[in-house]
């Protein structure tokens, strides 16, 4: 944890490398949001329209609103991370809002789980924790991972983003 570094103690490497371990649970974590959001975006149309059965335009509307969510919650995230709990604290509770909203997105697509006003409320309530989910964390993470090497790691670090941003688009393309 760069928290750590000027106090003596040392964070643990990878594998007999100058990364800090916790690079591998950044980028595995980062990989599993970015396929776990696009997946769910590929077929949201399809959702509202076959599911809910929400005509074309609202369906339209309403993904289209989600995607304007999640590009304005950056600015929150950036804002509880800088003046209140820090990028660690606010990737980790913002990744639990995160994972809760899809899973009350999942149940509200069950079928046997209530009636059409259930399953559009729980889709709505899951669709905003997503959307403040992976908007908090996104102005959070490439910063905390860069802040994990030590100021001698200038070649690591910049390793780190190219493996940082290819775990994104890998499980972008890949969802």
């Amino acid at each position: 944890d760069a928290e750590d570094h000027g106090k003596g103690q040392r964070s643990p490497k990878l594998c007999g490398t100058n990364y800090p371990v916790s690079i591998a649970f950044i980028v595995v974590n980062e990989f599993c949001e970015r396929f776990s959001y696009y997946g769910m975006k590929a077929v949201l149309t399809l959702y509202f329209i076959h599911y809910l059965n929400w005509d074309k335009d609202l369906s339209t509307a309403v993904y289209h609103a989600f995607s304007s969510l999640c590009y304005f919650t950056p600015l929150l995230g950036a804002l509880i991370a800088d003046s209140w709990l820090g990028k660690f604290k606010t990737i980790i509770y913002l990744s639990i809002v995160y994972v809760i909203g899809h899973v009350v997105k999942s149940v509200g697509a069950i079928p046997d789980v209530g009636d059409s006003t259930l399953h559009i409320a729980l889709s709505m309530v899951g669709l905003v924790l997503i959307a403040f989910g992976t908007g908090g964390i996104k102005p959070c993470v490439a910063a905390f991972g860069g802040d994990q090497f030590d100021e001698e790691n200038t070649e690591e670090r910049t390793k780190f983003f190219s493996i940082f941003y290819m775990s994104i688009n890998a499980g972008s393309v890949l969802s």
